[in-house]
């Protein structure tokens, strides 16, 4: 499984026969290297996309066309990309579906969802959420946009992810050391890799915090484009 960085909270993950790609922002995302944009989508089977906000969702109607792959979200935006002209497949919280072998849960985050970018009308556009990807072994906890809430405690127990992929960034999410506390009161992490940080200056520059806060655990500071292999 190779897990890789796209800047913010973009991702994209290689795992069973599927490669997802997580919230992909490039246009106008200072941390995505300009011109490997077909290198970071290459082979790309399906998009996942948390909130329809425009520093996670603004590319994923261009690259879904571009490719001819569906994003997968929740069932309002799924509506309205489908409405553009692309496959989707829309659920919701408590839903799972399989992708190319790889189970993928929509779960619970506490943001706000709408479309806030151009290309799209504005508004509301379902609610924000997080995913349990399952595959080769192990639970992966895309927390999306979100603060400390109750549910990571049954989400936890439930699925008992081994990895979190956690937006710790301050300001518009949990910060660093608000995430060493979800994870070391809801979950049993093994490795841990922060995202929505250093991409603007209000931002958390550094995963210092978080890394002081979760003695034990393999926190992993990524870099865009350089694959993590778990």
């Amino acid at each position: 499984m190779r897990i890789t960085w796209l800047g913010h909270s973009g991702f994209r993950i290689e795992i069973e026969k599927a490669a997802l790609l997580i919230d992909p922002w490039f246009t106008g995302n200072p941390l995505f290297p300009a011109g490997r944009e077909r290198e970071a989508t290459s082979g790309a089977t399906h998009i996942l996309v948390t909130h329809g906000h425009g520093d996670h969702a603004a590319n994923a109607l261009a690259i879904a066309k571009e490719k001819g792959i569906p994003i997968a979200c929740i069932h309002e935006l799924s509506d309205i990309f489908a409405g553009e002209g692309v496959e989707t497949i829309g659920f919701g919280k408590g839903g799972t579906v399989d992708l190319a072998g790889t189970k993928v849960s929509m779960v619970n985050a506490c943001h706000s969802a709408s479309i806030d970018y151009r290309g799209l009308p504005f508004g509301v556009a379902g609610s924000e959420a997080g995913f349990m990807i399952a595959g080769e072994g192990h639970m992966i906890y895309v927390s999306g946009d979100t603060t400390i809430m109750a549910d990571m405690g049954w989400m936890g127990e439930y699925y008992h992810p081994d990895i979190g992929i956690l937006a710790a960034g301050g300001h518009y999410t949990m910060d660093m050391k608000m995430a060493a506390w979800a994870a070391k009161k809801y979950f049993d992490f093994k490795t841990v890799i922060p995202c929505h940080y250093r991409t603007f200056p209000i931002l958390a520059q550094s995963a210092d915090d978080l890394k002081a806060g979760l003695p034990g655990v393999n926190v992993v500071e990524p870099e865009v484009m350089q694959a993590i292999v778990v």
